[in-house]
């Protein structure tokens, strides 16, 4: 099926076409309905209820003022795929709007529900099914925290291929339903890339639910579709072989040669499975890794680049990195290590601890055209200390690139639709997170295969309304 290009835009209001909130009645019949299956918990009021009902969509001043308010007429807390199925099934013979959501770490809104509704949380299927001898995939449940699970298989030999910054409190389902990339995508790129999903279990919401089990292609269209075309119950993911992760700090007088070095690494034979590059301002404003004291990281003394390497690339890093102009100021082993652990410090982490200090600055993502010091020095020459560049390093379509999260003061929509209009004449790709829904966050076009995965698994349009663009334009 075609993609179909979608309008850039910032949202200045919620999309149209939303079902409308559920009535007493409604909310009434599937509280009585759901109230006697053994293991359910229904939450209807309270903070716990304006809790579940948000994720960390604060990042965005765009979003923040649409969707602050928006709540769950009642929370659903489950912990198996039958009660799931219970509550598909109510959701729908009902007609009321059903959100998922995992730990609620995604900063795009993605699982704030706007239509209220129901807000079922699968926080509670956290178990690991299997992990195929042969083939070294697990099959794991959607509710199982991600660092729980890389644990879990640490003990048998194996890890986590890529998790997100946020990975002590990320789900997996959630991972895959609203995240895109992160630790180990220097080695194995992005979610969506083929090879990263091997298959979902999933629920339909219609008044008889089906439990599916997707293969690869078919699981293609619900990856990265904020759970709109289906419940994810449990996911089948590869294993990387595990790797006692040596975690390095090093520190760079000139920009230049850190982004040389970003650049270079990545493209050596080293075993490497992230790299970090930040711009002075914001290396000054992070916590120290390991902790402040004997042993901890020292302050930033210029430009740092944040490593997670292989022990055997020890011997020839560090003789590299001085070559190439960097001083290694700490180091330390990531299993075992006391205090913040470096991956905390990468990808939104760094937005997360920006925030922290001083909550008008918000961030982009862009994927950088190469060479990418043109693209960098025009819009930092532009912005001035406005825009500081946080860098990541990615595999992309096979080759290694180079994606950016810099750091944005916020001076208004005007101000920020300018500095996109400006990347993208640069040719940067831009991933938008102050976007509502899945297209424009994403590649900004329609994807047919998602809205057709949404029509064959939810008819009745009720899976996370108004976050999927294609599927408001079809007539209904």
């Amino acid at each position: 099926m075609t993609a179909q290009p979608v309008p850039d835009l910032l949202p200045s209001e919620l999309p149209a076409g939303l079902p409308p909130l559920a009535t007493a009645q409604q909310l009434a019949a599937i509280t009585a309905e759901l109230g006697g299956v053994s293991g359910l918990r229904l939450v209807s009021s309270g903070a716990e209820l304006e809790r579940l009902s948000h994720d960390r969509f604060d990042y965005s001043p765009v979003l923040a003022p649409l969707l602050r308010g928006k709540r769950a007429q009642l929370i659903v807390q489950a912990t198996t795929t039958d009660q799931v199925l219970r509550v598909a099934k109510a959701c729908a013979r009902h007609a009321v709007a059903l959100t998922v959501r995992g730990a609620g770490t995604g900063n795009y809104g993605q699982c704030v529900p706007l239509a209220g509704g129901v807000v079922l949380d699968l926080s509670g299927l956290n178990r690991l099914r299997r992990l195929d001898p042969l083939s070294n995939i697990v099959t794991v449940e959607a509710g199982c925290l991600l660092a729980d699970l890389d644990r879990r298989l640490g003990a048998l030999g194996r890890a986590v291929r890529l998790a997100p910054s946020t990975w002590r409190s990320a789900t997996a389902a959630g991972f895959i339903a609203g995240g895109s990339g992160g630790i180990g995508s220097l080695r194995f790129g992005f979610l969506r890339d083929p090879g990263n999903l091997v298959g979902l279990e999933v629920v339909t919401l219609e008044p008889e639910p089906r439990l599916l089990q997707l293969d690869a292609p078919a699981s293609r269209a619900l990856n990265h579709a904020y759970g709109t075309n289906g419940i994810l119950t449990a996911v089948h993911l590869p294993t990387a072989a595990a790797v006692a992760w040596q975690q390095l700090v090093v520190d760079f007088e000139s920009w230049d040669a850190a982004l040389a070095a970003a650049r270079l690494l990545p493209a050596t034979a080293l075993l490497l499975n992230s790299l970090c590059l930040l711009e002075a301002p914001v290396a000054h404003c992070m916590p120290a890794p390991g902790g402040s004291g004997p042993g901890g990281c020292p302050q930033a003394r210029g430009h740092r680049m944040l490593v997670l390497a292989a022990p055997d690339a020890l011997s020839t890093l560090e003789p590299l990195l001085a070559e190439l102009g960097g001083t290694l100021v700490w180091q330390a082993a990531e299993q075992g290590d006391r205090g913040l652990p470096l991956r905390e410090l990468s990808w939104n982490h760094t937005t997360l601890h920006m925030r922290a200090r001083d909550p008008g600055w918000t961030y982009l993502q862009l994927l950088l055209p190469q060479p990418e010091a043109p693209a960098l020095g025009a819009l930092k020459q532009r912005w001035g200390d406005d825009l500081l560049w946080h860098l990541e390093g990615v595999r992309q379509q096979g080759g290694q690139r180079l994606v950016a999260l810099p750091l944005v003061r916020w001076r208004g929509a005007a101000a920020l639709e300018s500095l996109i209009g400006q990347a993208r004449d640069l040719g940067v790709m831009l991933f938008n997170p102050h976007a509502l829904t899945v297209e424009d966050g994403g590649l900004g076009v329609i994807d047919a295969d998602q809205v057709a995965a949404k029509a064959a698994h939810d008819p009745a349009g009720l899976l996370n309304p108004g976050k999927l663009r294609g599927w408001a334009k079809l007539p209904h």
